[in-house]
């Protein structure tokens, strides 16, 4: 297990979308996130699970990181991606990026960080037994307006052992 969870924006609304927070604690323990991640998705901005998320704070294992993140890239990337991966590289041999933009993942794997997205947490959540199916979660990702690849969905319902 990584000493240090860093999760973006999007994993938090999708994860909160298909009742998936309550996984991460149990998968990872604690969980951090940048300031400027908080700001996307709380308060009153109108993000999906902003309550499920603010209960996540609450519950004390999601957690906004209480230091200043050092810039160590300047990269054109989204405020929240850019502090989650100079979050990990800070602590690069011992973090985990929970992120799905496709910019910012390539960053971070260039970099040389460990990077999965809400899918990969789907089906982790999967093999620990925290869910009877991950092509649920996904047909629940599906009904709203968050997306995942086709291709990806694929992969992780065969890695699960679910027909895709």
């Amino acid at each position: 297990m990584s000493r240090l969870v860093v999760i973006d924006a999007s994993p938090l609304i999708g994860l909160a979308i298909v009742d998936g927070l309550k996984w991460l604690p149990k998968l990872f323990g604690t969980v951090f996130m940048p300031e400027s991640v908080k700001n996307e998705v709380l308060p009153d901005v109108g993000a999906t699970g902003e309550e499920a998320i603010a209960r996540s704070i609450e519950a004390g294992w999601l957690k906004i990181w209480p230091e200043p993140i050092p810039a160590i890239l300047d990269i054109d990337l989204d405020i929240g991606e850019t502090d989650c991966i100079n979050l990990g590289l800070s602590f690069a041999d011992e973090s985990l990026l929970i992120m799905d933009e496709r910019t910012g993942r390539a960053v971070a794997n260039e970099k040389g960080l460990r990077v999965v997205g809400t899918a990969a947490i789907i089906g982790m959540a999967k093999k620990q037994g925290l869910i009877l199916s991950a092509r649920k979660a996904f047909e629940v990702l599906h009904g709203s307006d968050f997306r995942i690849s086709a291709t990806v969905i694929n992969q992780v319902l065969l890695s699960v052992n679910e027909q895709p």
